[in-house]
């Protein structure tokens, strides 16, 4: 089994920004895709964010590009979600994911472990 725990979250105003955490432990694998995916109150669970194995390669939904910034290390077993510019419409419960495959991968039902959410309030 993988846990996976999100940390970082909480209020922030608006053109603010927050660096959003995931540890995984227990079972990881030798090479994992991660991702950042949102929900918002009476919405569906969004993909934010993805990064493969190596860090080399990332995608972004179009509503983040170019504010938010994914990136992992792999010697701690940590993703990070660097989000800059924050917008009111940023804010949701985040959460993190872990996929057993190669390459990025921005479905949700493609993801086998999830975390427990952080909660990103934005004020306007």
């Amino acid at each position: 089994q993988v846990q996976l725990v999100e940390s970082g979250g909480g209020l922030v105003q608006a053109g603010g920004s927050l660096r959003l955490s995931c540890a995984a432990s227990g079972r990881t694998f030798l090479r994992y895709t991660m991702g950042w995916f949102r929900q918002a109150p009476g919405k569906e669970r969004e993909f934010v964010a993805t990064i493969d194995w190596s860090g080399g390669s990332t995608y972004y939904a179009d509503s983040v590009k170019g504010r938010f910034t994914i990136s992992r290390d792999n010697a701690k077993d940590t993703v990070y979600l660097r989000m800059n510019s924050l917008k009111s419409e940023d804010t949701a419960v985040y959460y993190c994911a872990l996929v057993r495959k190669v390459g990025i991968r921005n479905l949700s039902d493609e993801y086998d472990y999830w975390g427990q959410g952080t909660q990103v309030t934005v004020s306007s």
